[in-house]
């Protein structure tokens, strides 16, 4: 048979991602994106005198107007009313947890020396109705947020929706890695549904709504100031390689046609403020640029992590970077836990080390206890700062030592997260006296015997065979 005649596509590729998840998403990382709730609504040049339907046109920019072009970041949106129409900013109700200053003028920060730990926090009483702004509470950080300029890790609770209320944080990006139930989160630019194992990001300034389609939900937030989130360089392992670009889920325009009383609350500075207004803030109908929210499956993450000898470094498992001041020094680096093959032919476990940079672990879907250390299940979190030395426990560091080298499987059915901030964080009060925070037990590492001390004859018959003094014996 003869075929003359083939096919044309539509429209552009539209990912849909299942059962548990209702929402269509445009793929990519830092693309410019362009999408309409409307056909032939979004006009061809960026702000005309004139748009479809009258809709009001607002820019949204992320980075300085003269940024290289590669680093440029802004969206167009074409709404039914502008961000401007509200009623004016008054001091809102704070977050008494939520902390965004670290430096030496807050005297509830804390440097903290040592390896600690937190259990899952508490989900919140049904006698009271807590939200995602209310949830938050801060870990830990570096720098300020009134100076643009560092980080600040949170863990959340909720058992409340946002209803008419929207939150803006105006301090920087969040990323948010829940680890008990979905996140519904509308932002302007459509809506994303985001699940345990999942990451979303929150660009600075961009409206959002938080509902809970499960029931209470907890997680973690990585709080970014004075940059944005980028893919890292794929070095010698190639394009193909750590996080795809298409994997990368951005939302179509979707918008409501609400007339009633909202609540905007904005973070400044690390203070709550709010403004109200008679319409919703979810009204943009089309909207073009490269500056939205996304989101990722940690799943979809390709590990390389060793092949004959030895580990490759843990830049082999970063999913996303934040470049810091520093040349070649990045703020923080995001990294994935997930299932894979060991096939080293070396010792598997985490060896011991000393960083630069701090390490935060944590634990977002697994089966059982985690399929990694007793105990530590989704919700739990480790920290080491700066240097602080860590690594396999006696028990884990004898299995590993004697353990077989064959093909194993490693953190199968789980799912976690390394953060790694370019230094030791300051924790708050809050996370020094919460109920689930405790110090490593220093005690694991006390059955590490110096079991060099038993080859003495060995090494000095060694030596001797070398030519060369035995211990103790002067040169």
């Amino acid at each position: 048979m003869s075929i003359t005649t083939g096919a044309t596509a539509k429209t552009a590729y539209l990912e849909s991602t299942g059962e548990k998840d209702p929402y269509k998403y445009q793929v990519g990382f830092g693309n410019w994106f362009a999408t309409e709730a409307i056909p032939g609504v979004l006009p061809s040049q960026s702000h005309p005198q004139k748009t479809k339907y009258d809709l009001y046109t607002e820019g949204v920019t992320g980075w300085a107007f003269t940024a290289p072009r590669a680093e440029n970041k802004q969206t167009w949106l074409y709404r039914i009313q502008p961000s401007v129409s509200h009623d004016g900013f008054t001091v809102g109700k704070q977050n008494p947890y939520l902390v965004s200053d670290f430096t030496s003028a807050n005297p509830h920060v804390h440097i903290n020396p040592t390896q600690v730990a937190w259990s899952p926090i508490d989900l919140p009483s049904k006698s009271e109705k807590v939200d995602f702004i209310e949830g938050l509470k801060t870990l830990g950080g570096i720098g300020s947020s009134r100076l643009r300029d560092g980080l600040a890790t949170h863990f959340y609770a909720a058992n409340s929706s946002m209803q008419k209320k929207a939150f803006v944080n105006s301090d920087g990006d969040i990323l948010i890695f829940p680890d008990t139930g979905r996140l519904d989160i509308q932002t302007e630019m459509g809506r994303l549904m985001v699940r345990p194992g999942e990451l979303v990001v929150i660009p600075g300034g961009i409206k959002f709504k938080v509902s809970l389609p499960d029931g209470p939900s907890r997680g973690f937030v990585q709080e970014i100031y004075s940059t944005h989130f980028v893919l890292p360089e794929p070095g010698p392992l190639g394009s193909s390689s750590l996080a795809k670009v298409r994997d990368f889920e951005h939302p179509v325009a979707s918008f409501d046609i609400d007339q009633s009383n909202w609540e905007i609350v904005y973070k400044i500075g690390g203070q709550l403020f709010t403004c109200k207004q008679d319409h919703t803030p979810f009204d943009v109908v089309a909207w073009n640029g490269n500056y939205a929210p996304y989101k990722y499956a940690l799943e979809k993450f390709i590990v390389v992590r060793n092949a004959n000898k030895d580990h490759a470094d843990p830049s082999s498992l970063c999913v996303l970077t934040a470049k810091s001041k520093i040349p070649n020094q990045p703020l923080v680096d995001i990294c994935v836990i997930a299932p894979h093959w060991d096939v080293t032919d070396a010792y598997r476990g985490p060896y011991f080390h000393r960083n630069t940079a701090a390490e935060l672990v944590g634990i977002v879907a697994a089966r059982g206890d985690g399929g990694w250390r007793p105990g530590f299940v989704p919700g739990s979190l480790t920290y080491q700062s700066g240097f602080a030395p860590h690594g396999s426990p006696t028990d884990e560091h004898k299995m590993f030592v004697e353990a077989k080298l064959v093909p194993t499987r490693a953190f199968e059915d789980t799912y976690g997260f390394v953060i790694e901030p370019v230094s030791t964080l300051l924790l708050t009060d809050w996370a020094l006296k919460a109920p689930q925070f405790r110090e490593q037990n220093v005690g694991l590492w006390k059955g590490l015997k110096p079991a060099f001390l038993e080859h003495i004859d060995q090494v000095n018959a060694d030596l001797k065979a070398a030519g060369l003094p035995i211990l103790g014996q002067d040169n």
